[in-house]
């Protein structure tokens, strides 16, 4: 589905992406682990055109490489940013309208569908979304995106300051939307949820994917998780 190749990305002068290469296929969950400043928020940045990039990016067997993001999100990709981006003045429900494609589209989601996912947003449906919890931000965050009905979601941390219980309910949800036929590709610092729920696991260092094999493999392998992973 997604094919990435030799991509190289740039902050001004600053060299960030350095021939990054990754493939993500249809109804798969890929995690992109690595420490901070490594790039990985980057990469998803750049498949979703928000920066400057050279290589290759595929999606579909379409070379999207270069486009603007509004044209990349119309083909399929969803994008769910570490820092959530909820409207905080406008409600939890008006939130959820402002992600779909166009009005009245058909797609594996509708509204009602989300709240399935997550009922505590139906029960606050009404209510502004700044006065949700960073959880419950986070869980809008993530069903907003869906409502695009993306094939591929990207999701950047998405249990990044959150509550033991929390985490896991972020956890559930990915691994709800994965059993619906939505790619992701996972960017986390929580190995647990990381290993539980994907397919395959990437390891990133200096802008470049340093490993790359299932859950079972990473495990296997002390040494990439001391050198690339352990503070």
């Amino acid at each position: 589905m997604l094919q990435v190749t030799d991509l190289h990305a740039y902050y001004g002068k600053s060299h960030i992406l350095q021939g990054v290469n990754l493939t993500v296929g249809e109804n798969e969950v890929v995690s992109l682990l690595g420490r901070n400043g490594v790039g990985r928020s980057t990469t998803i940045k750049a498949i979703m055109g928000m920066v400057r990039v050279a290589g290759s990016i595929r999606f579909k067997n379409q070379e999207i490489g270069g486009l603007p993001p509004y044209e990349i999100a119309r083909r399929g990709i969803g994008i769910v940013p570490e820092r959530r981006n909820i409207f905080p003045t406008l409600t939890v429900h008006e939130n959820l309208l402002i992600g779909m494609k166009r009005k009245h589209q058909k797609g594996r989601w509708s509204v009602q569908a989300t709240f399935d996912l997550f009922p505590n947003l139906r029960e606050r449906a009404a209510t502004p979304a700044g006065v949700l919890s960073g959880g419950e931000q986070q869980m809008l965050s993530i069903c907003r995106t869906l409502m695009g009905d993306p094939d591929l979601v990207m999701v950047d941390e998405p249990t990044e300051g959150l509550a033991p219980q929390m985490v896991e309910q972020v956890g559930m949800l990915l691994e709800r939307i994965a059993g619906q036929g939505v790619a992701i590709l996972l960017v986390e610092q929580k190995l647990q949820i990381a290993l539980r729920i994907s397919h395959q696991v990437l390891v990133m260092g200096h802008g470049r994917i340093v490993f790359s094999g299932t859950p079972k493999d990473f495990l296997s392998q002390e040494s990439v998780r001391r050198e690339w992973l352990e503070v």
